[in-house]
């Protein structure tokens, strides 16, 4: 459930994203004074604008809504938001007083104009966040080389690490009898952990007779044990709201997770005590962007008595989540947070701003997500890649926080940068509800209508925005969105009509091309003692994972109602699922314990497996093997059915083909189903133990339940536990241990952390630009290539150059985690570039992590070309289609190809974060003219390449192209400022930004 203001006085923390780079101007000495820091307004060309706050007079603040009054009126109120940090940043230097001019007459500005940003605070996950800090760590190491002190380098903006994308599902209901490697295993041949013992606790039946209950629901454990469950996650006796164990499950998970992850929680507790502003959340806490809604948000920050809006930059794609809650938040990548934290403003294109009007009202039988879906796609087709989207409209006051910060979430999925909701009744009454302080709540409502930032439901001044788009929620009914695309939604009405096409059809964005002669075949496999038929579209995998739904108390409880209901009417759940609730925070375990709906989730197999991104990152546990068999032998189509907002062909497991995004309550009945294959209205779910059939519509809560379970757990003393549990920390964490010096000590036999090359040849001057001569072809790429085919995050397969390199430094496979966990080790990552299994090459001519070594006409791993290729000196080059680098932001979809050696992407087009990503990194984005592409061309990619780059670049220039074969074209610099082009000069951002201490 999301919330803000719980968090203290603010003193510390893809599809398409706006493009945002850091911006060069000026002496960047990292901004570290303390002038900057406390926003002071002495030598600011708007100090005439700080006042007082009425009623508090020892509050002050910049009253933008003074800047000539009309002009600030028509301003969408995300638009006032950036105004105002740049009003509050201005220095005349790195923030000139005519950029706030430029932000203030947006609407004639938008699209052309760029000015510099900076946020409130940063927010890092783990695997995005590790290479950020290794690369800090790695940066001190270089300054204390040239003999400044690398104490200077600290992150100047406020900055949380939170540690969340580690969990793997070593244990569920239907793997817990697995042979699964012990925390002593796992670590065998390293020194022992200090870690707190995680002791099992023997799970008994919750408590059914209320009148009995006593104390800990007599479940037999004793006060100790009960103390030894997960800290930040207590579970309630539905009945009388009294603390019982932990699940099983979730501990040994827990335990396997610090054991595994022991290197990189010991280099983040170096971070949060050598580094200044930085503050690390361990395992435990919760989701990040849950973890940043509930308890970092502020809604408001103050800095000694100075007030200012709250806003944020993440390396998380859910980031935007914070929009819901009238907070700014951009997704950005590693490269641009990074900079970002060294108080270097990124560079943001002055946005189109679409007005979304929200009317009518949400039927019975659709949930939030079922709005999501909707405004996805009806988004989706207005073309708002690089916009940002501003709800307003009668309509917006029936949607509750969590329902916008929901919507807010799915924003990169439509292609907008944000999807803002602005502060208004209902967010105050949210903050309320959830325990904020009221006298800070006065505070904040004064604040914002101060200065205009607080939307008033009758009020007839409406922003001018750049255009209005209408959603009527009357029209939305109940979908899913797969097999293959988030942005591809059906609805569950033709559910069945759809899947059975998507067999028919041919292999593509939807298609599996099945034989007609092949759709009904139906193959027996014995599974335990039982006997079942699988057939196409049936479920291997459904899961309630961790991120995007389940902040909204709603649907979750919906899913819980849904399985009391399911259980009461005899219904089950195949063994051979795979099974899983891993919730967002404690926060979603606290009211689905307290309302009762627990113990039927974990009696259909969605037991709480941990808190943590686990299935939606491809942290999966495996299959079972006759489940395997049985699948490759008839050649199914078998279905996965997630509630998240992701899914990428095989980033769960090769064997599943089709992948389905739903609601928790349609991924409980889905599971309860055992297919995708059959229509919800018309289908029974199942066959209760009397032989009668029961249907969706028997067990669906109604809207009314649904609430009044809402309004009854929605109570401030759940967010007053989450913040008691977060401060709390745990005795894990805690008595890990960790370094004290002020460099890091690299373990040069660590397979987690390793001190990264970008340094490695830093000197005072860069060394000017030259024509990249005779450079290969190291893919040939086409169209929508995402940041997962470049850079994946799933496991690491055990034929891979990353498994070898692993190997040879004695790692068993058990123990090679995963790429996202390795993302502190270039020498995985590096061997992991380009390594999804459905990357296609066209070099090739069929889907693999292989290219062609043209020197040698040999077949092989992409790094082991490439690797071959740098020992010749020989510069790479990539050719690609449309979208290249679209999905998640990945710093490492550029880093990785910049340490294999490329110089240079040569694409029709790009996703505008990962082109920054590339520039950020020192890699050239050129792009083909408009209507000519490598096929028209008439290139093989069998061709050697020489591109005319020169000192001088600027731009948008016109570069030249020649090949080996006498070829001559013509290709566009896709830079999109001089900013851009200074960092390519300087191989990008991180040696621009260390150059500065020296």
């Amino acid at each position: 459930m999301a919330t803000a203001g719980s968090g203290g006085d603010g003193e510390t923390e893809t599809s398409s994203v706006q493009s945002v780079r850091p911006h060069p101007a000026g002496d960047l000495h990292c901004r570290g004074d303390k002038k900057r820091m406390t926003h002071s307004a002495k030598d600011n060309p708007f100090k005439y604008l700080v006042e007082p706050l009425e009623g508090s007079p020892d509050k002050t603040f910049f009253n933008i809504s003074k800047l000539q009054g009309s002009e600030y009126d028509a301003l969408p109120f995300c638009i006032r938001v950036v105004l105002e940090a740049v009003v509050r940043n201005c220095d005349g230097v790195l923030v000139k007083e005519d950029d706030a001019i430029k932000v203030l007459k947006w609407k004639t500005n938008c699209e052309c104009q760029e000015i510099p940003f900076l946020p409130a605070r940063v927010v890092l996950q783990d695997f995005t966040g590790i290479p950020a800090m290794v690369d800090f760590a790695a940066m001190r190491d270089a300054v204390k080389k040239l003999d400044r002190d690398p104490k200077l380098v600290n992150p100047v903006c406020p900055t949380d690490l939170i540690v969340d994308h580690s969990l793997q599902l070593d244990f569920t209901k239907c793997s817990a009898a697995q042979t699964v490697p012990t925390a002593t295993s796992v670590d065998s041949h390293r020194p022992a952990s200090k870690l707190s013992p995680a002791k099992s606790a023997v799970m008994k039946s919750h408590c059914r007779g209320q009148s009995s209950c006593r104390g800990a629901c007599d479940s037999g454990i004793s006060s100790r044990s009960s103390r030894e469950q997960i800290e930040n996650t207590p579970m309630l006796c539905p009945f009388h709201l009294q603390p019982i164990p932990e699940p099983e499950a979730a501990l040994k998970s827990l335990e396997i997770e610090f054991n595994r992850n022991k290197e990189r929680l010991q280099f983040f507790k170096w971070c949060s005590k050598a580094f200044k502003n930085v503050k690390v959340m361990p395992p435990e806490t919760g989701t990040v962007h849950q973890v940043n809604l509930e308890y970092l948000s502020r809604l408001v920050m103050e800095q000694n008595g100075f007030l200012y809006p709250d806003s944020v930059l993440g390396t998380d794609s859910h980031t935007t989540m914070v929009n819901g809650l009238g907070i700014l938040g951009l997704g950005v990548g590693g490269i641009e947070s990074e900079a970002a934290m060294l108080g270097i403003p990124i560079t943001l294109n002055l946005p189109e701003v679409v007005g979304c009007e929200v009317t009518g009202s949400v039927s019975q039988l659709s949930t939030s997500i079922d709005v999501v879906l909707s405004i996805t796609k009806h988004l989706r087709q207005a073309d708002l890649s690089g916009r940002f989207v501003e709800f307003f409209g009668e309509g917006v006051s029936q949607l509750s926080v969590a329902d916008r910060t929901t919507i807010a979430n799915m924003s990169p999925e439509y292609g907008a940068t944000v999807a803002f909701f602005p502060v208004d009744q209902v967010t105050l009454s949210h903050l309320k509800q959830t325990g904020v302080d009221p006298h800070r709540l006065r505070i904040f409502e004064a604040y914002l209508k101060a200065v205009k930032l607080l939307r008033e439901e009758n009020s007839t001044r409406i922003p001018k925005y750049s255009k209005v788009l209408e959603i009527n929620l009357n029209t939305i009914v109940p979908y899913v969105s797969g097999p293959k695309r988030p942005q591809d939604r059906v609805s569950v009405t033709d559910m069945k009509k759809d899947f059975e096409a998507c067999l028919s059809e041919k292999v593509g964005l939807r298609g599996f091309q099945i034989p007609a002669d092949r759709q009904k075949v139906e193959v027996p496999v014995t599974y335990g003692r039982s006997q079942y038929m699988l057939s196409h579209g049936c479920v291997l995998i459904a899961a309630v994972i961790s991120c995007t739904n389940n902040c909204n108390p709603s649907v979750m409880l919906t899913a819980g109602l849904l399985a009391k209901k399911a259980v009461e009417a005899g219904l089950k759940v195949k063994p051979y699922i795979r099974t899983s609730l891993s919730p967002g925070s404690g926060t979603v375990t606290h009211y689905l314990t307290a309302s009762g709906v627990l113990p039927f989730l974990n009696q259909l197999g969605f037991d709480i497996s941990g808190y943590g991104c686990s299935r939606c990152v491809g942290n999966s546990n495996p299959l079972p093997e006759e489940i395997v068999s049985a699948i490759k032998e008839g050649e199914l189509v078998a279905c996965g059915v997630f509630s998240g907002n992701k899914h990428f062909e095989g980033s769960r497991c090769s064997c599943i083909r089709a992948n389905y995004l739903a609601s928790p309550p349609l991924v409980v009945a889905y599971a309860l189903a055992g297919t995708v294959n059959l229509d919800l209205q018309t289908d029974a779910l199942g066959v209760n133990a009397q032989g009668e059939k029961v249907f969706l519509r028997d067990i669906w809560p109604s809207r009314e339940e649904i609430l009044q379970v809402e309004e009854n757990l929605v109570i401030p003393s759940m967010f007053k536990e989450l913040k008691m549990k977060i401060e709390k920390q745990n005795t894990r964490w805690n008595l890990l241990d960790s370094p004290e010096s002020t460099l890091f000590p690299w373990d040069f036999r660590s397979t987690y952390i390793r001190s990264p090359p970008f340094f490695n040849r830093l000197d005072k001057v860069p060394a000017p630009l030259t024509t990249i001569e005779r450079a290969n072809v190291l893919l040939y790429l086409g169209d929508s290539v995402t940041t997962d085919h470049i850079s994946p995050a799933g496991s690491i397969s055990r034929t891979s150059p990353a498994a070898k390199y692993l190997i040879q430094r004695n790692l068993a496979p058990r123990e090679f985690n995963s790429y996202g966990a390795r993302r502190g080790n270039d020498a995985v990552m590096t061997r992991g570039t380009f390594a999804n299994m459905k990357l296609f090459n066209k070099l090739v001519g069929k889907s693999g992590p292989k290219t062609i070594h043209f020197p040698s006409g040999q077949m092989m791993d992409v790094f082991e070309a490439a690797e071959l290729y740098q020992k010749a000196d020989i510069p790479l080059i990539i050719l690609a289609g449309k979208k290249y680098g679209s999905g998640n932001s990945r710093d490492w979809a550029a880093k990785g190809p910049f340490l294999l050696g490329v110089r240079a992407v040569i694409a029709e087009s790009y996703e505008k974060i990962h082109k920054d990503q590339l520039v950020g990194i020192g890699i050239v984005p050129l792009q083909f003219l408009p209507g000519e592409n490598a096929e028209s061309l008439g290139l093989s990619g069998k061709e050697q390449y020489s591109i005319s780059i020169h000192a001088k670049l600027v731009p948008g220039e016109s570069l030249e192209v020649k090949t080996n074969t006498g070829k001559i074209f013509h290709v566009i610099a896709a830079f999109n400022n001089e900013a851009e082009v200074t960092f390519y000069k300087h191989g990008g951002i991180l040696s621009y930004v260390a150059r500065k201490y020296l």
